[in-house]
């Protein structure tokens, strides 16, 4: 039998507040160990939370990005629930009456252009639990209570997915929405988006979905999509079988490439929610609600539509940069230069630059490259006068000095020799040390060629133009 695949996703973003949801603890990852914590967000008896007040600010404007209908009166609710790293033994979140709901995202699946609509049930904000750290070193476990009150949204879609690839495309386009509108540092490695992935499946034709399975905390966009289709597996194996699949909570191993059951699935009265009691009802002014909506910049669908359109970016190259909004600020003030050619810009952005920033674990923000010595180093490159091994020393220079390409190019002598009786002199050298190289040439190998070129690009310090080294390696095999 074919089976249908049915996918809901449940997204937990932190929020970059300064301070953290109930107190004014600094919401900061990468602090000593409980250092940012007090009595209210470790749970002491007696003590009373205060709403941040950008924390529904900041949802809103998520809400108005996924086309939700805003709440602007809403409550808080105590979802009860024991363990070790929530040290109230309950979580202040939503239940019932949630900030947004109702809403939809369009997410562009393939590089023609096709979308399709995912809808949002609803988007809450509810406080972060704290963090269990386990080490062979100690028998047991510790605790940090650092993340104890760190704002969250979570944003609970419809189970309108129907393979690992549109779920993959739904968390990429909520990440590029968090970072576009400012909301969330979107560092996954330290855990500011995390998601819960509910899986079943049902015979392909049929409108009857069939027993849901959760996986909780996955925290890569990899790492789901490899849980989606192994569990999707699993059950398809069950059934056919002749077994039945019962609703569940399992813990995804990425490492192992498997997951483990954990507990049968609580529901909703499983947490015996009730109204917070320490926090007054959430009233905001809808006059608010308009001015959050028109102060949300360009969404990141409009924005890769746009650069595939005006910039003729694959959606691949165009959705790195949509994802990344300081990459996309730079791209946009380079490419308005009209200097040289967007796709080198978008190469050079995602490539090179990426490389150097991920190896030193900084920012863009962080780095002295601007638009201007980007896109004159680029037309460099074009124009001939260095080659594109000379771009990848020039970029590490602007990129952390104060110099310009022009100045680079200078004081390391990277200007590319196009003088035609230099090079020539190179090219007699290179095909004297190469003659089987040559034979083969004259045999109808013409890939010889670039090895040739690079043995050439090698003897002059990669200083030769390689168009200009073809030609004159070409004309010289056939007078030989």
């Amino acid at each position: 039998m074919e089976y249908t695949t049915v996918i809901g996703l449940e997204v937990h973003a932190e929020l970059n507040t300064a301070t953290k949801i109930y107190c004014g603890c600094k919401n900061a990852f990468g602090s000593e160990v409980n250092s940012n914590c007090c009595p209210i967000c470790t749970g002491l008896p007696g003590t009373l939370p205060t709403l941040n007040e950008k924390v529904v600010d900041y949802a809103i404007k998520m809400g108005h990005a996924l086309n939700c209908t805003i709440h602007n009166v809403c409550k808080q609710d105590r979802k009860n629930y024991f363990y070790p790293d929530l040290p109230k033994g309950y979580q202040i979140s939503q239940f019932d009456i949630p900030l947004c709901e109702n809403g939809f995202v369009e997410v562009m699946l393939d590089d023609e252009g096709t979308t399709k609509k995912i809808g949002v049930t609803r988007i809450h904000i509810e406080e972060d639990a704290g963090k269990l750290i386990h080490d062979d070193s100690f028998s047991g476990s510790l605790v940090d209570l650092n993340r104890c009150g760190v704002p969250l949204i979570e944003i609970v879609s419809e189970p309108d997915m129907r393979s690992s690839a549109e779920a993959k495309a739904y968390l990429d386009t909520i990440k590029a929405i968090l970072g576009t509108i400012g909301i969330s540092d979107c560092k996954m490695q330290e855990g500011s988006i995390r998601c819960d992935i509910n899986v079943s499946v049902m015979p392909k034709g049929s409108d009857t979905f069939g027993t849901r399975c959760e996986m909780k905390n996955v925290n890569t966009f990899s790492g789901a999509v490899r849980a989606i289709e192994y569990e999707a597996k699993r059950q398809i194996e069950i059934l056919e079988a002749g077994g039945e699949i019962h609703q569940e909570t399992r813990r995804w191993d990425d490492m192992k490439g498997e997951s483990f059951l954990l507990r049968s699935k609580e529901d909703a009265q499983d947490y015996r929610y009730f109204p917070e009691p320490d926090l007054l009802t959430i009233m905001v002014d809808p006059a608010h609600v308009e001015e959050l909506k028109a102060s949300l910049p360009e969404l990141p669908n409009a924005k890769l539509k746009r650069y595939m359109k005006d910039f003729g970016l694959p959606r691949f190259d165009a959705n790195l940069l949509v994802e990344n909004p300081e990459k996309a600020e730079l791209f946009e003030a380079a490419a308005a230069l009209k200097s040289c050619q967007p796709k080198n810009i978008s190469n050079w952005l995602n490539g090179d630059v990426s490389r150097l920033l991920n190896e030193k674990n900084i920012n863009l923000s962080d780095t002295k490259l601007t638009a201007q010595n980007l896109a004159r180093m680029i037309q460099l490159i074009e124009s001939g006068e260095i080659s594109n091994a000379a771009g990848k020393t020039v970029i590490e220079e602007i990129l952390f000095t104060d110099k310009s390409a022009d100045e680079v190019v200078k004081e390391k002598g990277l200007a590319q020799i196009s003088d035609t009786s230099a090079l020539e002199a190179i090219v007699k050298s290179v095909l004297e040390a190469n003659g089987k190289a040559v034979e083969d040439y004259k045999k109808g190998k013409t890939n010889v060629v670039g090895f040739l070129v690079g043995q050439c690009m090698r003897a002059s310090k990669g200083q030769g133009n390689p168009g200009i080294f073809k030609d004159l390696i070409v004309k010289a095999i056939e007078t030989i």
